[in-house]
């Protein structure tokens, strides 16, 4: 396939309203099929919004999860293939990881990623509940290769030469990365500036499409979500941008270009 039509979902969930927010993204998803979807792309705690209990309150229990098999229903209705963000996976050891799962155009699970770095940082927390993963994932979809990771894992350039030398095409980040309501006025402008940063140099130093699809608004009390869901290609351009507003963009991928750019710059064979 020469070209890939993506979806890439930015939402502001209702905390811990499971229903509410999957159906919100179904109806993107409906309403954006017409010319045909070959990836759906939602945020890390897309049902569930971002909260001090949803780590432990909200748990997905493996395969067994509705809200998999809600997403399971809609690849096979328009014949898709969907990154289920991320959501919290309780293992039968009752082990709890920030999970996503990767579902293909039969509704088939075929790849899940669990966030190996956690956000530990500036008040952040993430680890004391959650179990690190370990093993990087790239999903042979039909149409692509595709890298898996979530939100901040962009911050660690080796884990994305990982994914290349696994042979990704497109790198995909579904994330919830906030500041505290606090300090939005003052400092909104520089994590949004440090978050582009990100995404055009993880894109083009990997010569992938990179796609990173986040939460927005106002989370709870403390959090404020900036948005700003980008879709980058291969040399760095940014396609589109959701800014600060609920949407859903369906951008085409000319896949010709990064098969190309691999082929005559081997960057995943550097060291």
């Amino acid at each position: 396939m020469t070209n890939a039509k993506i979806l890439n979902i930015q939402i502001s969930p209702k905390i811990g309203d499971k229903l509410y927010n999957c159906n919100k993204i179904g109806e993107y998803i409906s309403n954006n099929s017409s010319g045909g979807l070959d990836l759906v792309l939602m945020p890390e705690f897309f049902s569930t919004g971002i909260d001090n209990v949803s780590f432990t309150q909200y748990p997905e229990i493996e395969e067994n999860s509705w809200i998999l098999a809600y997403f399971s229903e809609l690849a096979r209705q328009f014949s898709t293939n969907i990154i289920c963000g991320s959501v919290i996976e309780k293992t039968p050891d009752k082990r709890l990881y920030n999970t996503s799962y990767a579902i293909d155009r039969k509704g088939n699970i075929v790849g899940k990623y669990r966030k190996i770095h956690l956000f530990n940082y500036l008040g952040g927390s993430e680890g004391k509940t959650i179990e690190a993963g370990n093993m990087p994932v790239v999903v042979e979809f039909d149409f692509a290769r595709v890298g898996m990771s979530i939100c901040f894992d962009i911050r660690y350039p080796t884990l994305y030469k990982q994914l290349i030398k696994m042979g990704a095409e497109i790198i995909v980040s579904p994330s919830a990365w906030c500041t505290l309501n606090s300090l939005r006025d003052e400092e909104t402008s520089d994590f949004i500036n440090c978050w582009r940063a990100f995404n055009v140099a993880r894109a083009a130093e990997n010569l992938v499409y990179f796609v990173t699809s986040n939460l927005v608004g106002i989370n709870n009390q403390f959090l404020y979500s900036i948005g700003n869901s980008m879709i980058t290609d291969p040399m760095g351009k940014i396609l589109s941008n959701s800014q600060n507003t609920e949407s859903a963009v369906y951008q085409t991928l000319d896949m010709k270009l990064v098969r190309k750019l691999k082929k005559d710059y081997p960057v995943y064979n550097l060291d």
